[in-house]
């Protein structure tokens, strides 16, 4: 069944979105080195919530300080981030749009440079210099996350996504190939979904009954097979206890890349899934309504927005206004940017971390 992108969505629980369009949780190197809100930071969220987005989403952001990946990451592993997210989960609420957090480690992908010790990660990793985590400190990482979505409620946001994609920890936990751990958080399927399952519970459990919650998945890279992706997936969007289940599908409308998948587009095989009350979001090179309403006419409950969002803060305002309405083309300026609510280091990033993205001569 197609859905209007301007029909409002419910969830389980809490407020239901205005609208199909959720801002994707995008890394922006704006955040003060302890991981405090900056005045930037606050400055680029709060426009995609005033452009229109239903739901407007932080970066993500680190729930112990051994998991900082980036500099200028936002931190959330200690109440001295609570003042910069009240203000921000208050006044995003306040332009009509939903407020989450992006709950985040790093693992065996956090900076040394930045955390000052070796990095974490279910496995001891040569490439990294990545240190195995013992059992008691997975323990202590399971409730460091549900203590920030408990702290995220405290701040006022109506819920958070649990980053489960890209390979990062709770990724690097599904790694088939890599995680071979011994005690019941590796080796089978099952235990390497448990420290996932833990968390979900532990949010579920311990937050309140409008509080909102999500998982970012991914397939196809980071030891996840597309089998196992769609396996996993089919758990969380019937286990009963999330909002929504965001899928990054690097470019939703792609083939699988996966022997034996041919034939239809990325996307379908995850719209095919049963849901029950949970709600499917797709994320992947979706730069124009058409699409857009495409990734509904497909099945989908909603759509996240990254580069579409970079490029225009009010992305939502003009596909309502023009149903055609397509992403202008690349590489733009970098007063573009600024113009779209980029502070400097985010245009720094996008200029030299994203190929093609700003002009080479601007």
């Amino acid at each position: 069944m197609s859905h209007d992108l301007f029909a409002p969505l419910a969830f389980a629980h809490g407020n239901p979105m205005p609208n199909r369009f959720m801002l994707a949780p995008l890394t922006n190197l704006q955040s003060l080195p302890d991981g405090t809100l900056s005045d930037d930071e606050y400055h680029w969220l709060t426009l995609r919530a005033q452009g229109g987005f239903g739901l407007t989403m932080t970066c993500a952001a680190y729930v112990q300080p051994s998991g900082k990946a980036f500099s200028g990451q936002l931190g959330i592993w200690s109440d001295r981030h609570l003042p910069g997210l009240e203000r921000l989960a208050r006044d995003i609420n306040a332009a009509g749009s939903l407020a989450s957090v992006q709950l985040h480690h790093g693992g065996r992908r956090a900076s040394r440079d930045l955390t000052n010790e070796a990095p974490r990660a279910p496995w001891q990793d040569a490439e990294t210099g990545a240190r195995a985590l013992s059992t008691g400190e997975v323990e202590q990482l399971i409730e460091d996350f549900i203590l920030a979505a408990l702290r995220a409620e405290r701040a006022g946001f109506n819920g958070v996504e649990l980053h489960g994609a890209h390979g990062y920890l709770i990724a690097q936990f599904l790694d088939a190939e890599n995680n071979r751990r011994d005690d019941r958080f590796g080796g089978s399927f099952e235990n390497r979904t448990r420290v996932l399952f833990d968390i979900i519970a532990g949010i579920r459990e311990r937050t309140g009954p409008d509080f909102q919650l999500g998982v970012r998945l991914s397939p196809e890279r980071f030891g996840v097979t597309l089998t196992e992706a769609l396996a996993l997936a089919q758990r969380v969007l019937t286990c009963g206890q999330l909002d929504y289940l965001d899928m990054s599908l690097w470019d939703v409308f792609k083939e699988p890349a996966e022997p034996g998948y041919g034939g239809k587009p990325l996307i379908d095989y995850f719209t095919r899934l049963e849901r029950g009350s949970t709600r499917l979001g797709v994320a992947g090179k979706i730069t124009t309504g058409a699409a857009a309403q495409a990734c509904l006419d497909s099945g989908a409950d909603f759509v996240l927005l990254g580069r579409a969002a970079i490029l225009h803060k009010d992305f939502p305002q003009r596909v309502k206004e023009d149903a055609q309405f397509q992403s202008v083309a690349l590489p733009v300026t970098r007063a573009w940017l600024r113009e779209q609510g980029l502070g400097p280091a985010f245009v720094d990033y996008m200029a030299t971390g994203w190929k093609g993205f700003v002009a080479a001569d601007d």
